[in-house]
């Protein structure tokens, strides 16, 4: 949510920051700008709406520098407008900013008061009066910035720009991401790795309360209060093309092609067949420490929180410890009940989700372990967990979840195998057999890839429609929330996920027979009763797309649709029929035309509240 670029160094600005701004774009944005520092002047180009907008700018009105900052704005304080959008400038101050300052307001007044004007409906705004009056005082730039982040509340990541010091780019970070790129003599600052990847691979993420400034082709790290810091890079390895599109059309068509290899990279190395358990290198439990847990709480957001859903079911089935899945914006505004024998999952894809941050820090401080399933090395949230189970799904760029989400999935069942065979409740041959499941996932995603073809005829016969229903019992349950979820993200057709046997409590009565049903009826312990719920919907007329067992000839002769998957038994159900949710949704958004990487009012990495 929101983008940030910044460069200083020999080369010209621009192109490296629109360059990154282009990579960021995944967040979701409504507005982009830019700042070069030159000539003893601040240049600024900003834009409503898409980059490009921002681009055929820059081609009739150019700026010029080896010194510069910009911007992709998600709208929170003020409409999307040019006006609004960033970077913002006071005196000779120039700021972007990704959170919110939450005493915004107040310091508004203050500012006004003294004589400053405001030209934007922002918060961020404040943010560059603050540092220029404080400049005013201290007639030092670093020394205003320092004295002004101090007087923030709420989250930030800034970079800071001054007519007065030409050569000086400040970075600074409380609750939002920031990322350093390291070059010979150069330095790129960004909120997100895949913006700087194509010129550095050496990077340092900052931490909370930490500042950075770099001048003279060196950086300098320290707290906000000024104390001195040692800041050591880290090597990423994710390769720049990882990030292209490969050949296909979007992104999420890719990333969705992309999952068995995905998951093929999440279980690499963690697999102890022989034993019948599993390996997680940065788990930082013992099998005393696992033992201790009494209760379990996952915690995430979106799709993250469907996962969590599926991993109430696998853990409460094979290790019997009770779990509580909650949406992390509402868990720390409950009273939750946590403490020293509570463990807490967060799951979230980028590792900056503000409401999981939140979350877990809440947990923390009333004594809860905490835990985060992640993707992205290094986030907040893999940094201040205790122990953490990365994904390998790599860079995911749509912003409708599909390769980080099954990767998600895989993680809840490594972890599941771990507890269990630490606490006894399950033994090598269970242990096993579960592993030889997940190892015959990455096939069975490719089996169910090739609907592919399929599922686009599907979608050119039903995308018309204006309502689904989506319907799914136990641990494909939460696949039908998810199937809802991402139909509505890209298409913007109203859909609603259900359990099965709740249908005749309320939902029955919408359907007709201009509603489609998606029915997740796959072989299993819930079979027969589905396939009752199903029955209900066809004696009302409604339209079954049936997602169900390959050869299962009985449910085939009864539906409009079906859509055979290579299953044969529950435990990884709902790993492959994520892949029809998935596609469905993708080719009805593309036939109805909408975006469907950065869908309307969505971002990805979402980094407010």
């Amino acid at each position: 949510m929101c983008g940030i670029v910044g460069y200083t160094g020999r080369q010209d600005a621009t192109s490296i920051i629109i360059e990154g701004l282009r990579k960021l774009e995944y967040r979701g944005y409504d507005s982009a700008g830019i700042c070069t520092i030159s000539g003893g002047a601040a240049s600024i180009r900003r834009s409503e709406g898409k980059l490009v907008n921002l681009e055929r700018l820059l081609l009739a009105e150019p700026v010029a520098g080896s010194l510069g900052i910009g911007h992709t704005r998600w709208a929170t304080h003020g409409r999307p407008s040019e006006i609004n959008a960033h970077p913002h400038q006071a005196g000779s101050v120039v700021v972007v900013h990704n959170g919110i300052i939450e005493n915004y307001l107040q310091l508004r007044d203050e500012l006004k008061a003294a004589g400053h004007i405001f030209k934007s409906e922002t918060d961020t705004e404040v943010v560059s009066h603050l540092i220029e009056e404080r400049r005013k005082v201290s007639g030092s730039f670093e020394a205003a910035v320092r004295e002004a982040l101090l007087l923030l509340k709420g989250a930030y990541a800034l970079c800071i720009v001054s007519v007065e010091e030409p050569d000086v780019l400040i970075a600074a970070k409380l609750g939002s991401p920031m990322v350093v790129g390291l070059g010979d003599g150069e330095f790129y600052v960004a909120s997100d790795i895949p913006a700087i990847l194509a010129h550095t691979r050496s990077m340092i993420f900052m931490e909370d309360g930490e500042m950075a400034v770099f001048r003279g082709g060196a950086a300098y790290f320290s707290t906000v209060e000024g104390v001195p810091l040692e800041k050591s890079p880290r090597h990423i390895d994710w390769s720049s093309h990882m990030a292209e599109k490969g050949g296909y059309r979007h992104f999420m068509l890719k990333e969705i092609f992309e999952q068995p290899r995905a998951v093929r990279d999440t279980i690499a190395g963690r697999l102890r067949e022989e034993q019948g358990d599993v390996y997680l290198e940065d788990l930082a439990m013992s099998d005393a420490d696992l033992n201790a847990v009494d209760r379990i709480c996952i915690i995430a957001c979106g799709t993250s929180w469907h996962a969590a859903l599926v991993g109430k079911f696998l853990i409460e089935e094979h290790c019997r410890v009770p779990v509580e899945v909650d949406i992390a914006s509402e868990f720390r505004y409950r009273n939750p009940v946590i403490d020293q024998k509570t463990l807490v999952i967060l799951i979230s894809q980028s590792g900056e989700t503000a409401d999981t941050l939140a979350a877990m820090r809440e947990s923390r401080r009333r004594g809860g372990k905490c835990v985060a399933v992640c993707n992205v090395v290094d986030s907040s949230i893999a940094r201040e967990a205790d122990g953490v189970i990365y994904t390998h799904a790599g860079p995911e760029i749509g912003v409708a979840s599909t390769k980080a989400f099954v990767t998600q999935l895989i993680a809840l069942y490594l972890f599941t195998i771990r507890l269990g065979r630490a606490r006894g409740k399950m033994d090598i041959e269970q242990g096993r057999a579960l592993i030889a499941s997940i190892v015959r996932v990455p096939a069975l995603m490719e089996e169910a890839l090739k609907l592919n073809e399929q599922v686009e005829r599907v979608a050119r016969n039903y995308m018309q429609a204006r309502d689904f229903l989506y319907l799914g019992r136990g641990m494909n349950y939460p696949i039908a929330l998810e199937g809802a979820l991402k139909l509505k993200e890209i298409s913007y057709i109203h859909a609603e996920g259900y359990a099965a046997g709740e249908m005749k409590h309320g939902p029955i009565a919408l359907i007709d027979e201009h509603m489609p049903v998606v029915v997740l009826v796959p072989k299993g312990p819930n079979y027969e009763k589905v396939c009752s719920n199903m029955e209900e919907v066809i004696a009302r007329g409604g339209r079954v797309i049936a997602v169900c067992s390959a050869g299962d000839a009985e449910v085939r002769d009864k539906v409009e649709v079906a859509l055979e998957i290579p299953l044969d038994g529950e435990e990884v159900s709902p790993i492959i029929l994520s892949i029809p949710m998935q596609l469905l949704a993708y080719h009805v958004a593309v036939l109805k035309g909408t975006d469907v990487d950065q869908p309307r009012n969505l971002a990805k990495s979402v980094t407010v509240e």
